[in-house]
C-alpha cells in the first residue's frame, strides 16, 4: 500500500468526507498532507492495534495521540463509559465523579491544589494564559517556537504540530492584536527568555511552555532549562504554566514536573485523564484557583465540562495507571522501541536521532539530537514520508507528520516491539536498496 495505491472503501469514504466536512477530515493533521496521499479511515482499534476499513491490521503508535496509555478499549475502560452512559450522558450539573477524578489528580500532582475539568487542551491552556492575566494584572505571554498550546487566536504563532505540517505557523484569521502580547523565543534558550524579560519583564504574566515538547516531534528540555524557567518567573513576578496535556500521567504518575520535581503555577491537563474521551483541565494553588469564577472575576464556563461519560474513563484510566510498576514497564517498552529504531537506520548509515520518557517516544532523521524547532525543520521530512509509508504497508501505524511524537501503551508488548523494529530494518533495508 502507498500514496498512489487503490484503498477502495477508505477512498470512497474520504470523497464523501469533502462533499461534508472540510478538506474531509476534523483536525488538519489527519489529511496526510505531510505524507502525500489520502487519509486512512479507521474502522476500529483494539489494544495495540488498530483496524481500518479495507480490513488491514495495524501496530499503532499514535494512541489517540496519546490517550490510549492502556490500550484501546480496555475492558475496564469500556465498562466504567457503558455504566456511567446508562444513567445519562450529560447532566449540565455537578456530578459524584466530577469530584473523584479531580481528588486523584490532586493527589498525583503536588502543584495541584484544586482544577477546573474543560473538554480539550485548547481551552485548558486559554483559560492558564486568561487565569495567569487576571492573577498578574499584566498582558504579555511568553511561548516557545514549535510549541503548540491549542488553536486559540494568542497561541497560534509558531505552532509545531499540524500547523508546521500546513506550513502555516500563522493562522489566518489571527489579528495582529490577538497576538500583539505573545512573545516568543526558541525552545531551550534560557539566555534567550532572560533578554525578553530584562527587556519587559514587567508586563509578562506568564511562561508557557510543554516540558517536554511533542509537537515538533519528541524533543526533551536541556539540563536546566525548566529549572531555569522556574527561577527567572519568581524573579520578575510571572506565572509558570507548564501544558503537561500531552505528557501529564504518560511520561509519569501525574507528569513530567513530578520527574523533575518543579512547582509550576499552573499545570493543564488532557488527553490521559480523560481515557480516550473529551476531558482536560487546569489547575493550581488553592489561592491563584480563587481569580476562576464563581469565586472570582476570571470567567470560565463549559457545558459538556465534567460529564459523567468523560469522568467514569479518566477514573477507570487513571487507576489501571496506578496498578503495579506501571511506569516503569511502559518506560521501558519505550526505550526497548526507540533504541532499536535507531539501531536499525543505523545499520544502514541513515542518521537518525530517537529518544524516549515514559510512554512518549520519537525520531528525527537528523543527523544531531533536535534541540529546538529549528531543528525540526532541518530533518529530512522527505525522508519521513517514505518510512511512514512503507511502515504502514508492513502494519505499523504511525503519526502522518515528522512534527509528532509517538506513543506506546502498556499492551504494547515484546512481539508488538520487535514487530515494530523487524519492520524498520526491512523499510530501511528497501529505502536503501
Amino acid at each position: 500500500m502507498s500514496a498512489g495505491e487503490d484503498r477502495s472503501r477508505s477512498a470512497v469514504l474520504f470523497a464523501r468526507a469533502q462533499e461534508v466536512i472540510v478538506g474531509g477530515v476534523s483536525s488538519p493533521v489527519r489529511a496526510f498532507r505531510a505524507v502525500g496521499g489520502d487519509p486512512v479511515f479507521v474502522e476500529r482499534a483494539e489494544g495495540a492495534r488498530i483496524y481500518d476499513v479495507d480490513g488491514r491490521e495495524y501496530i499503532d503508535l499514535v494512541g489517540s495521540w496519546g490517550p490510549a496509555i492502556v490500550g484501546h478499549a480496555h475492558p475496564k475502560v469500556v465498562e466504567a463509559v457503558c455504566e456511567a452512559a446508562e444513567s445519562g450522558l450529560s447532566f449540565g450539573a455537578c456530578c459524584a465523579a466530577e469530584e473523584e477524578l479531580a481528588a486523584i489528580i490532586v493527589g498525583a500532582i503536588p502543584s495541584i491544589e484544586v482544577l477546573r475539568f474543560v473538554n480539550s487542551g485548547t481551552e485548558a491552556t486559554m483559560s492558564a494564559v486568561r487565569l495567569a492575566r487576571a492573577a498578574t494584572g499584566r498582558d504579555k505571554v511568553i511561548k516557545f517556537q514549535g510549541c503548540y498550546h491549542g488553536h486559540a487566536d494568542a497561541l497560534l504563532v509558531s505552532a509545531g504540530s499540524g500547523a508546521s505540517t500546513l506550513g502555516t505557523p500563522d493562522s489566518a484569521g489571527v489579528t495582529a492584536s490577538a497576538v500583539r502580547d505573545t512573545l516568543q523565543v526558541s525552545y531551550n534558550d534560557l539566555e534567550a527568555v532572560a533578554s525578553v524579560l530584562t527587556r519587559c519583564g514587567k508586563d509578562v504574566a506568564a511562561i508557557l511552555v510543554e516540558p517536554v515538547a511533542g509537537n515538533m516531534g519528541f524533543v526533551a528540555p536541556a539540563d536546566g532549562f525548566l529549572q531555569g524557567l522556574r527561577d527567572l518567573c519568581d524573579e520578575y513576578g510571572s506565572l509558570l504554566v507548564f501544558d503537561e496535556v500531552m505528557t501529564g500521567f504518560r511520561v509519569a504518575w501525574g507528569g513530567f514536573q513530578n520527574i523533575v520535581n518543579i512547582k509550576p503555577d499552573i499545570t493543564c491537563l488532557g488527553k490521559v485523564i480523560g481515557g480516550g474521551m473529551p476531558v482536560a483541565a487546569y489547575g493550581g494553588s488553592r489561592e491563584l484557583m480563587q481569580q476562576v469564577s464563581p469565586l472570582g472575576p476570571m470567567y470560565q464556563a463549559g457545558t459538556l465540562s465534567g460529564n459523567p461519560v468523560g469522568m467514569a474513563a479518566g477514573i477507570a484510566t487513571l487507576g489501571l495507571c496506578q496498578s503495579g510498576a506501571f511506569y516503569e514497564d511502559l518506560g521501558r517498552r519505550a526505550a526497548t522501541l526507540a533504541g532499536g529504531l535507531k539501531s536499525a537506520a543505523a545499520d544502514y548509515d541513515i542518521a537518525m536521532q530517537s529518544g524516549s520518557l515514559g510512554g512518549m517516544l520519537g525520531i528525527a532523521f537528523l543527523d544531531h539530537p533536535v534541540r529546538d524547532f529549528k531543528d525540526a525543520q532541518a530533518c529530512d521530512h522527505e525522508l519521513f514520508r517514505r518510512f511512514f509509508w512503507e511502515m504502514l504497508r508492513r502494519g505499523v501505524w504511525l503519526p502522518p507528520s515528522g512534527y509528532e511524537a509517538m506513543f506506546v501503551s502498556c499492551v504494547h508488548g515484546e512481539q508488538e516491539i520487535q514487530a515494530i523494529i523487524e519492520a524498520a530494518m526491512a523499510c530501511f533495508g528497501s529505502m536503501c536498496s
